[in-house]
């Protein structure tokens, strides 16, 4: 027998390890971890589930968290940003692709007819707020210069002086509402195009429309949407042959110039707040998987935008503020510190911007976020707590309520599946929803793991990507 000395061993995540690993109910900590699929910081709760026969009274099963190893139940931490967990994100690009997919090749409920209809993929960009060093086609950058890929110049103003880094945090703040006054726009312009009154039009046809923002390399959100006409009832009908292609993106052009919003403050004036002057408008081929917009490179394209968030730009990718606080403490805390919510006076008193590790742009605009957060106009826009997203606060992929499926409605599938899965192995007989009555009482304990649950759910991951990259070269 071989004895280990763990006072020896430097790293306290490896002895935390190994001490996990000698423990008698490690079996079933690496069984949940495993479950996890390699969350990188996994939501702990405790309590209790009972599943009982409403005909009979008599307990099916019944779960305590008190019976796992670590007195808690893991569960995934859900969030999209890939930065922040590549194992959740990539669950929530494919469950974004199939949303897509669904609505422009049918399935999930969406009949298969719906590839007939007139789609498009647009993109509406941002204005400008002074120039950026950039790589404009066939010529250098207006500093002479022409800029490799990853050269960290791109995005980054030529004139910080004279930069709107005002007109540029409001731009991402307003993003979601100048979306919204376009599809208005865009449902007037169609019915313009086709000789009808806007309620004439509504009794004959329908806008359906996906989106996700991207955030481009100076800072600022543009979004990229697969619209397509339908009938009134939505992807089941299709919409009046008039109502083509062409007459859609004809309407788009028009819909997206006109699309503005006022900003009035006495610190800053009067200004009007638009869509920049590129868009592009681009119809998606309805059969073959060799074009450049077919549904399925559309669907990918869109997914993999949904997971990237500000951090994509080169900026922060959780909350400034601490999590009791969320800005109404006004107190900044440096990137991944926990300090306890003591230190927020609540008097909302701006207090100076930590040291943070992103580039000087995206600290001014930062800053920028911080200083205009203190004006009463612009309280509502909750500046303060959106700094580390530059301004934005809107939701990063969203639909209209006919495009297709929802997320709900696939993670509901997923999670029936898993459960017929979980009865199957404890050789339970199966139930249906209207025979049985699930109670549960949940609290939340914390998150993450410790430091050896955290190099197991590493290995995890690793593995699994291995075996996908396997997969996806043609491995059997």
């Amino acid at each position: 027998m071989v004895t280990l000395d763990l006072r020896h061993v430097a790293s306290p995540a490896v002895r935390d390890l190994l001490h996990l690993i000698n423990q008698p109910d490690f079996d079933r900590a690496q069984q949940q971890i495993e479950r996890l699929g390699g969350c990188t910081e996994p939501v702990r709760l405790t309590g209790q589930s009972t599943t009982v026969d409403t005909a009979t009274g008599e307990v099916l099963r019944s779960y305590a968290s008190s019976d796992e190893p670590t007195g808690s139940l893991l569960t995934t931490c859900g969030n999209r940003r890939a930065s922040r967990c590549p194992a959740c994100s990539r669950l929530y690009a494919a469950d974004t692709y199939h949303l897509i997919r669904a609505g422009l090749s049918g399935g999930k409920s969406v009949p298969d007819t719906v590839r007939t209809h007139p789609r498009v993929f647009a993109t509406l960009t941002a204005p400008s707020f002074g120039p950026v060093h950039n790589r404009p086609d066939a010529r250098p950058c207006r500093c002479g210069t022409r800029h490799k890929p990853a050269d960290p110049l791109l995005g980054i103003p030529l004139n910080p002086a004279t930069y709107d880094y005002s007109g540029a945090v409001l731009f991402n703040a307003h993003a979601g509402a100048l979306w919204a006054r376009f599809t208005t726009y865009l449902r007037r312009e169609l019915a313009v195009r086709l000789g009808m009154t806007q309620k004439a039009a509504r009794a004959v046809l329908r806008v359906s429309f996906a989106k996700v923002a991207e955030y481009q390399k100076r800072g600022l959100v543009h979004f990229h949407a697969v619209i397509r006409l339908d009938g009134p009832d939505g992807s089941t009908q299709p919409p009046p042959p008039y109502a083509s292609v062409a007459v859609l993106t004809d309407a788009i052009r028009a819909a997206a110039p006109r699309a503005r919003i006022s900003v009035d403050s006495d610190a800053l004036g009067e200004r009007e707040l638009g869509w920049g002057q590129q868009l592009d408008v681009r119809e998606i081929s309805a059969f073959g998987t060799d074009a450049e917009f077919s549904d399925q490179a559309v669907a990918a394209y869109v997914a993999k935008y949904a997971t990237k968030s500000a951090d994509a730009s080169g900026t922060l990718d959780r909350s400034l503020f601490c999590r009791p606080c969320q800005g109404r403490g006004a107190t900044l805390l440096p990137h991944g510190t926990a300090l306890p919510c003591s230190v927020c006076d609540g008097t909302g008193q701006a207090r100076p911007l930590p040291r943070l590790a992103v580039a000087r742009h995206v600290r001014q605009m930062i800053r920028t976020c911080w200083e205009l957060g203190r004006l009463p106009e612009f309280a509502d826009l909750k500046l303060w707590k959106w700094a580390h997203m530059l301004g934005f606060r809107g939701h990063f992929s969203t639909k209209s309520r006919a495009y297709s499926t929802t997320l709900g409605a696939l993670r509901a599938a997923r999670r029936a599946w898993r459960t017929e899965q979980a009865h199957a192995h404890a050789s339970l007989p199966k139930h249906g929803p209207d025979t049985t009555l699930v109670v549960r009482h949940w609290d939340y304990l914390g998150s993450g793991y410790s430091p050896g649950a955290a190099l197991l759910a590493a290995h995890v991951w690793h593995r699994r990507e291995a075996e996908r990259q396997f997969a996806a070269e043609g491995g059997c």
